[in-house]
């Protein structure tokens, strides 16, 4: 992006002049865990194919697409001869994870089933150090949910998903006591699309609120924005302390292909918010300041996971003493590393990262 003359441009050098650099994270509560997340819970089937699969399938590439299980089984009928990996997915719950990668704590809630793969599920996440409390659906109803991701060679990736028992999700699985032990919520928007998540995203901001919680919303899609522009607007306006959504979003959310002028819109109606922009890094909106914050050359080979893994960073450096700058860059620096890789998530711990990245 090209630096122009404009009183915002000016403003973010002045803003970004008068930055304090120095990295000293400090416990900001004696709370249990730095976030409480809610979002779908889906096992995901990660693939790498040529653009022609996605062709015969005749898939919208780089979208999400929801589908049956008949729909879905015919996907994976191709994939037959492919390697194949299995994940706990779900856009929130990679954030919980990435969370806990950079050393933070989390606990996520989210519905599968008592089956094959809600048993996986469970497991995959409490090993990534998430807790899961929601009880299992009884295995004669819905399944877990699934997602067949599909990842070309220019590192889109092509979603298919099937929800299952996902979509039951109620307000009454929002766990009080537990987000009264975190010091910030964080709810996916893709759980607007059905009724039962929808109240429960209300019932955690709502709690969030009495509780005096820190309340986080990602937008998850650009397509969420064209189905329920009031509903998002309402909700930042009424509930976010937080909010994180990329370029394209935050262009679909205020109307305008103009990205200088989404920052300026979005500083007047949100306190804090993190408008990711591919590679080149983040624009951080924090009480009606704009800062960019550069981002890391990386060779990407899958896209599948970046904003949530930047997300993740980012909520572990706000709710661990990071400045919004610090905890961007961070951000930035985790999405950098997970895009380097085939699926959403990176093996092992990021930190002993954290000093040098940071520093």
């Amino acid at each position: 992006m090209t630096e122009d003359t404009s009183e915002l441009s000016l403003g973010r050098q002045k803003f970004r002049n008068s930055i304090d650099l120095s990295y000293s994270p400090h416990i900001m509560t004696d709370k249990k865990y730095d976030v409480f997340g809610v979002g779908n819970a889906i096992v995901d089937t990660l693939a790498q194919v040529e653009d022609q699969f996605i062709d015969d399938l005749q898939l919208g590439k780089g979208g999400m697409a929801l589908m049956d299980t008949q729909h879905q089984a015919k996907v994976l009928s191709g994939l037959e001869h492919h390697n194949l990996q299995l994940a706990s997915g779900g856009s929130a719950a990679n954030t919980m994870v990435a969370i806990a990668q950079s050393g933070g704590t989390g606990v996520y809630c989210g519905k599968v089933a008592h089956d094959t793969n809600g048993e996986f599920y469970k497991s995959d996440m409490e090993e990534s150090g998430i807790s899961f409390p929601v009880a299992m659906a009884p295995e004669t109803g819905l399944p877990t949910g699934t997602c067949v991701v599909l990842t070309t060679p220019d590192a889109e990736r092509t979603m298919c998903t099937h929800l299952g028992v996902s979509t039951t999700l109620t307000k009454s699985e929002i766990n009080p006591e537990l987000l009264a032990q975190s010091k910030c919520s964080y709810i996916e928007g893709y759980l607007w699309d059905a009724e039962g998540p929808r109240a429960a995203c209300v019932e955690a901001f709502e709690q969030s609120k009495r509780l005096g919680v820190r309340a986080a919303f990602t937008f998850s899609d650009a397509f969420l924005i064209g189905r329920f522009a009031e509903d998002f607007h309402n909700v930042v306006s009424q509930y976010c302390d937080i909010v994180f959504c990329n370029a394209d979003e935050a262009r679909q959310f205020f109307e305008s292909e103009n990205l200088d002028e989404c920052t300026s819109k979005m500083a007047e109606i949100c306190d804090l918010a993190f408008i990711t922009d591919s590679s080149a890094g983040c624009y951080v909106v924090e009480k009606g300041n704009v800062i960019q914050v550069p981002g890391f050359p990386v060779k990407a080979v899958d896209t599948v996971g970046a904003g949530d893994a930047f997300a993740g960073g980012a909520l572990f450096g706000i709710t661990n003493g990071m400045s919004a700058a610090h905890a961007a860059k961070w951000g930035n620096y985790f999405a950098s590393r997970v895009v380097e890789n085939i699926g959403p998530r990176i093996e092992g711990s990021m930190k002993e990262h954290l000093a040098s990245i940071l520093d």
